[in-house]
């Protein structure tokens, strides 16, 4: 697998997503030549911007790039609201490859303020179900409805993702839900994510309604390792998440499935700062990280980390976590400190 030649998709995407692309791909770059890792990068359209030129924000032509990569390196893009408007493209991809596993790491980074110093934890959000798969209707002039489904494969499969997760950090699984309300379908995700615990019986599971989580989250982060939930609340506490390590500009995301994967950061595509130059880079060159890690290149996954923990130390850092530097120097000064080690 490692002598392979990786072909990697990339989608720029809206708003801030080029520029922080821009400063990003260098990286991923250095790394490649560093770490002997042949990898050809092939840049694609997908978002807001292709609505108006393709009528859809995933083209025919961005889908075929995507079935002939290996994965993909997603920017932030804009998702239209409104009645009978786009569905997201990150939805698309992740339906169109079952990209059953959202991992969102949130780890603190010295040098960054932040309410949670020494958080390491992980939000794994099943990634193809829920409210946030968008199945809604108008019934009526008066009524609308949102599907929520949840299945036994799919509850079985993020569980065991989790589960295995947790076997390699601290043995540890929170699960996420609201069975006492939602009757049917959190206790079909909570039960079947208990049936397969019983597998790994050396994983000390508990669990969590999430409103409750979501306190629990602020007050006491470094109690949890491995959190799993469904699609919408995974959504909702990933962020809160990213905010108590110190910023959303910092947290990365993969979406994982049984052969391909996605990496994107875990924000949005930000418009009002779009060619201005001072978006933070970190949660891209992170989920750069991430996809190195993913591919088995865990030597190059760790230099990377490391430059960008370096930048931290040396107060290369944008506005969002207490910087004046720019997405481009940011960018420049981790590509540098990779190639000066």
């Amino acid at each position: 697998m490692k002598n392979r030649r990786w072909r990697v998709a990339v989608l720029p995407g809206d708003g801030v997503g080029p520029e922080l692309m821009k400063a990003s791909l260098p990286v991923l770059e250095r790394a490649a030549d560093l770490f002997g890792i042949r990898i050809d990068t092939d840049i694609g359209e997908a978002g807001l911007e292709c609505i108006g030129k393709y009528k859809t924000n995933l083209p025919e032509k961005t889908a075929k790039l995507l079935r002939s990569s290996d994965c993909v390196l997603k920017g932030p893009m804009t998702t239209p609201e409104g009645k009978d408007s786009e569905v997201s493209a990150a939805v698309k991809i992740r339906k169109m490859f079952r990209l059953y596993a959202n991992v969102r790491p949130c780890k603190s980074i010295d040098g960054i303020d932040s309410i949670g110093k020494g958080t390491d934890l992980v939000i794994v959000r099943e990634n193809t179900e829920g409210l946030y798969s968008g199945i809604d209707a108008m019934v009526s002039d008066n009524m609308a409805i949102g599907f929520r489904i949840i299945t036994r494969k799919a509850s079985r499969d993020i569980g065991t993702y989790a589960l295995s997760l947790a076997m390699k950090r601290k043995r540890h699984l929170t699960i996420v839900h609201k069975a006492n309300i939602l009757k049917n379908t959190d206790n079909l995700f909570k039960g079947e994510i208990l049936s397969a615990a019983k597998k790994y019986p050396m994983v000390r599971v508990d669990e969590a309604h999430v409103d409750a989580m979501s306190q629990w989250l602020i007050k006491n982060p470094g109690s949890y390792d491995v959190i799993v939930t469904e699609n919408m609340f995974g959504d909702i506490l990933s962020d809160e998440a990213a905010m108590i390590v110190g910023g959303i500009g910092t947290c990365p995301s993969a979406n994982i499935g049984k052969s391909f994967a996605m990496f994107e950061p875990v924000h949005g595509s930000a418009p009002k700062y779009a060619g201005m130059d001072k978006v933070n880079p970190i949660a891209t060159i992170l989920s750069i990280k991430m996809m190195l890690d993913w591919m088995g290149f865990g030597d190059a996954a760790k230099a990377v980390e490391k430059a960008v923990q370096y930048s931290i130390y040396r107060k290369i850092k944008t506005y969002d976590i207490g910087g004046n530097s720019k997405t481009s120097e940011v960018g420049r000064f981790i590509e540098r400190e990779l190639k000066r080690h």
